[in-house]
């Protein structure tokens, strides 16, 4: 009870500071961020590594994960999707697996100069490709962001979360089999991405079904809270008993539920649907911005080393020519060739999840574990507070948010 209750206390000061932020015109999910770090594990321990590492929190997080996979899945109208779809996937291609090639070549260069092993460059790539959505998403439900750059991120975060663990995954698998001699079969890769589509699928239908068929608040939102809570269910039990040793994605469980009853029922009782569970949004992402600050150590900001920053300044280039490279072959607006990369900056969630991934790996290789960790953890804080200010002055050139 106690942990719950310094949980609760965190997201109120979060909260607060998110508010405080807001006021010097820089995007409420700083404030979380920086009460993430500041009371996490590294600093006054508010919340400390035993409640991150608990069983009820990590329960907790699952189903907020999967609670805000509905803020991306009700964009994922099919009659809209179709006028963008081809767009879409080659601008997510180019950014993608742009970032993956020119990290890995940055990387590859400096580890040959360095006498280090090529195929670590290859991880760095595998983990730099990915994006966090729940930043860029925080800032598009703070500031009521509407546009091309918001329709195509929206969608975009989704297929980044997929192109991202099939190009992790699969190089990790590559050099395990080289260096350690284990890690997740490459059969086992689609299984993690079609496995959460099928459980959102499975639960999505009945609740579509009764979604079409209730009207009131109450009714509409006892209905997504239940199958939320069905759905994240159902994911637990298959990462448990089933896939043990692998993560679902919690997130992508949630936007397959709700694109399944986001096609089911009227733009009306969409609209409604979306207002009705704004308020267990917001409170999610909070949560979820909250847990990525936490495990961050603000004391690597003073000795990240030129890894560090080679890293960022190849993601960042890689993201952005990437993102306006497809966006301008496919002739998509001018907004979007020009600002779409910006908004695709935010990245430690992922990235450190996959680093303890690689980091199990290479276990056999001390060194370069800690080369490894070292530029990630330290990547991860740097890079969060420049990609949060870039990903809303993004939306902000885009002329896509109501207020500044």
């Amino acid at each position: 009870m106690m942990q719950i209750l310094q949980w609760l206390m965190v997201l109120v000061l979060a909260l607060l500071a998110g508010r405080l932020i807001s006021r010097i015109k820089l995007p409420s999910i700083l404030g979380w961020l920086i009460i993430g770090m500041l009371f996490g594990p590294h600093a006054l321990g508010l919340m400390p590594q035993p409640v991150l590492d608990s069983v009820w929190y990590k329960t907790v997080i699952m189903w907020m994960q999967c609670a805000f996979g509905l803020m991306l899945g009700t964009e994922l109208v099919w009659k809209e999707l179709k006028s963008c779809g081809k767009g879409l996937i080659v601008t997510t291609l180019t950014q993608s697996l742009g970032t993956f090639f020119f990290v890995t070549l940055v990387f590859a260069i400096a580890f040959l100069l360095a006498g280090l092993p090529v195929y670590l460059a290859f991880i760095f790539g595998g983990i730099a490709l990915a994006t966090a959505p729940a930043p860029a998403l925080s800032i598009v439900n703070e500031f009521h962001a509407k546009g091309p750059v918001t329709n195509t991120l929206l969608p975009m975060a989704v297929l980044d979360d997929i192109v991202a663990i099939l190009a992790f995954f699969t190089v990790n698998s590559v050099v395990a089999s080289s260096v350690s001699g284990g890690s997740v079969s490459l059969y086992m890769i689609p299984v993690m991405i079609l496995f959460p589509v099928i459980i959102g699928l499975v639960t999505g239908l009945p609740a579509g079904q009764l979604l079409s068929r209730v009207k009131g608040r109450i009714q509409t939102l006892s209905i997504l809270l239940a199958g939320i809570t069905l759905t994240a269910g159902i994911g637990w039990l298959i990462n448990t008993k089933i896939l043990s040793g692998i993560t679902l994605n919690y997130m992508l469980m949630g936007v397959s539920f709700s694109a399944v009853f986001t096609n089911m029922v009227s733009k009306e009782q969409l609209e409604e649907i979306t207002a009705c569970f704004h308020p267990v949004l917001a409170v999610s992402l909070l949560a979820a911005i909250v847990d990525l600050g936490a495990p961050l150590n603000y004391h690597l900001i003073l000795g990240a080393g030129f890894y560090t920053f080679l890293y960022i300044a190849a993601r960042g280039t890689g993201k952005y020519f990437g993102a306006r490279f497809g966006a301008k072959a496919m002739k998509m607006p001018d907004a979007v060739q020009k600002y779409l990369g910006l908004t695709l900056l935010p990245h430690s969630g992922v990235s450190l999840v996959f680093t303890g991934i690689a980091c199990a790996t290479l276990a056999s290789q001390p060194d370069l574990v800690g080369i490894l960790q070292g530029t990630l953890a330290a990547a991860a804080v740097i890079n969060e507070i420049i990609a949060v200010i870039a990903a809303k002055k993004g939306f902000v050139l885009a002329k896509e948010i109501e207020r500044v």
